[in-house]
């Protein structure tokens, strides 16, 4: 080619001559072979701009895409619509289930699935204007009019004015693909900028109406609507519906997650035949993931920074089925987020959090947001045991390619603060501990279904009402946490469900959160223990009584009145002679007691 030279071609360099580009200090040839190389260094740098611009995102894994019937070069336009049409549509999810026959709402129902049940308030006859809006607010809900005139939405012109050194820069590239997706959706001009993002924009219609009819205009935001300006967001949290497909269909597709939680509250059979809907609606108050946005981040501040602390996830994640805070708390890692979780920078994104944000120990969202390096709000890329190793079939998966490749992830993820062998070791033990806890609890079940089996249950022939029409009758169900009926269920069964539904969990949850109580004493292996040892011996006393039992019957069917003879032979019975003769040594013992009283 050319005799090397020590030197390398930069902007400044480039003139135009005559319509043609040379490099000062080159030859014409040498000159051309240069513009044609950045020619195409060029277009190839523009295709990648585009494409990162108005198609695919690195975080929407293609799953999606390919669910979706979309090719990664989709606009965000294709990309808004399709993930709205599936969102919507009843058959992937939306509404109220196929048990809705069984149940009704509440009045809380409203704000729970708002695109099922909420309806305009008739009684506010109020056309308000977007000030007015903020005006009539300040007086009847202060405190939604303060929180949102600190957040992001209400204070945009200082987005817009942002530094590079401001933790917050990031902000600045946000609201510009913001109004991107809205210019896409035909809500914005080109050119034209968002002024605000106000009541009227999320309760109405974005950037639509400078005024609203209390009556007939308001909505209750549901995901979708988010989804107009969060678009990448939204995308993410729907992936979940895509990325988690169980080996063997041990759960339905894209379960558990939050894309689907409500699905999945609503087709629980119990909870649809649940008369007290008012305890059941305790369900969906965390199972409203699916419909909404704000149970993360809570209006109307809807603060980034406040959803990346772990104190976001423990109002559901907590309790006596998936103690998942509790054991995080306790852990060291919780422990270090208690004694210097203030001194840190939570206002840097979640991918700067150890590099600037000084955080020095994994939060809830560190983690489970986290797939290879990059984070997203798919939080079950990593998702191995879901929480409930007694689930038929969820252990059969743990030496499956399909976990490996995901434990692979979490060894990555471990290994930012970790050696490589540590996080492969505690995973390990993870596992077997699991595998362990889940042994105990079968060997329960097996004695439970036996007893049920051989009819031995307390008042399994005499008071054992049909459970609800959504359920069938059997023996240690789910549903029985929350029906009862006379005998169903019996005690022992719910020491066993508790050891499968709660133990059970709260031992993997120990092992996964690292909080060595919480699996083998305080939570976990000695709560399994302590209802195992009572079902044992209610095994025993069960089937102890069952035999006494039968022994009677046999004693009794075989019993014949102490003075009949038998009809059979005509002959005295052996019961009838021995009847006599307690009836003579009655007599006897009489006459000798009188005698003996008479002779003194």
């Amino acid at each position: 080619m050319f005799p090397a030279r020590p030197y390398l071609p930069c902007a400044a360099d480039w003139m135009i001559e005559a319509c043609e580009i040379r490099p000062v200090g080159f030859r014409k040839e040498e000159a051309n072979v240069i513009v044609k190389l950045w020619q195409k260094r060029g277009v190839f740098l523009l295709v990648c701009g585009v494409l990162f611009s108005v198609g695919a995102r690195a975080e929407i894994p293609t799953e999606t895409y390919e669910a979706l019937k979309l090719d990664k070069s989709a606009t965000s336009r294709q990309l808004y619509e399709a993930l709205v049409k599936r969102y919507k549509d009843p058959a992937e999810g939306a509404g109220r289930g196929s048990l809705a026959s069984y149940w009704e709402p509440i009045a809380f129902s409203k704000y729970l699935d708002p695109a099922s049940f909420y309806k305009p308030p008739s009684s506010v006859k109020d056309v308000a204007s977007r000030q007015q809006c903020v005006k009539c607010h300040s007086d009847e809900t202060p405190v939604w009019v303060n929180a949102w005139k600190n957040s992001s939405h209400a204070n945009l012109d200082k987005i817009r004015t942002l530094k590079p050194k401001d933790d917050v820069y990031y902000k600045k590239a946000k609201l510009e693909e913001v109004e991107k997706n809205l210019r896409s959706l035909g809500k914005l001009a080109e050119g034209e900028q968002l002024k605000e993002v106000g009541c009227i924009d999320c309760h109405v219609d974005v950037n639509a109406k400078k005024s609203a009819d209390h009556r007939t205009d308001l909505r209750m935001p549901t995901a979708d609507v988010c989804a107009a300006c969060h678009l990448q967001e939204f995308a993410e949290r729907e992936s979940e519906r895509d990325t988690i497909t169980w080996p063997k269909n041990q759960w339905p597709k894209g379960r558990p997650s939050h894309a689907l939680d409500y699905k999945a509250n609503v087709e629980t059979s119990i909870w649809a035949g649940m008369p007290q809907r008012e305890i059941a609606e305790g369900c969906t108050a965390c199972h409203q993931n699916q419909n909404k946005c704000d149970t993360c981040h809570t209006r109307h501040t809807f603060a980034a920074a406040e959803s990346r602390k772990p104190q976001a996830c423990a109002t559901c994640h907590n309790g006596i089925d998936h103690n998942n805070w509790e054991a995080y708390m306790l852990s060291k890692h919780g422990k270090v987020v208690e004694i210097l979780g203030s001194q840190w920078n939570w206002n840097v994104p979640l991918k700067e959090a150890y590099s600037k944000g000084g955080q020095t120990a994994p939060t809830c969202q560190t983690c489970h947001m986290e797939y290879q390096g990059k984070y997203s709000h798919n939080m079950v890329r990593k998702v191995r045991w879901a929480n409930y190793p007694s689930v038929p079939g969820i252990a059969e998966n743990i030496k499956d390619d399909w976990s490996e490749k995901r434990l692979e992830a979490w060894v990555k993820s471990c290994s930012n603060c970790h050696s490589e062998s540590l996080a492969r070791s505690y995973l390990e033990l993870m596992d077997k501990g699991t595998l362990q806890g889940l042994a105990k609890y079968q060997e329960a079940h097996k004695v439970v279904e036996a007893l049920y089996a051989d009819k031995l249950l307390p008042g399994q022939a005499s008071n054992r009402p049909t459970p609800p029409p959504t359920e069938k009758e059997g023996v240690a169900q789910f549903f029985q946490l929350f029906w009862s009926k006379g005998n169903n269920p019996s005690s022992i069964e719910t020491e066993v469900i508790e050891m499968g539904e709660n133990d059970l969990p709260k031992l993997h949850v120990g092992l996964a959160h690292v909080n060595p109580g919480g699996w083998t004493y305080t939570e976990g292996w000695e709560p399994l223990n302590r209802a195992y040892s009572k079902i044992m011996s209610e095994d025993t006393r069960l089937r102890e009584m069952a035999a006494l039992q039968e022994r009677v019957t046999r004693l009794e069917a075989a019993r014949v009145s102490l003075l009949d003879g038998d009809s059979r032979t005509g002959r005295a019975s052996l019961g009838g002679l021995g009847g006599a003769l307690l009836i003579a040594g009655g007599v006897v013992l009489a006459g000798w007691r009188r005698r003996d009283g008479s002779g003194r």
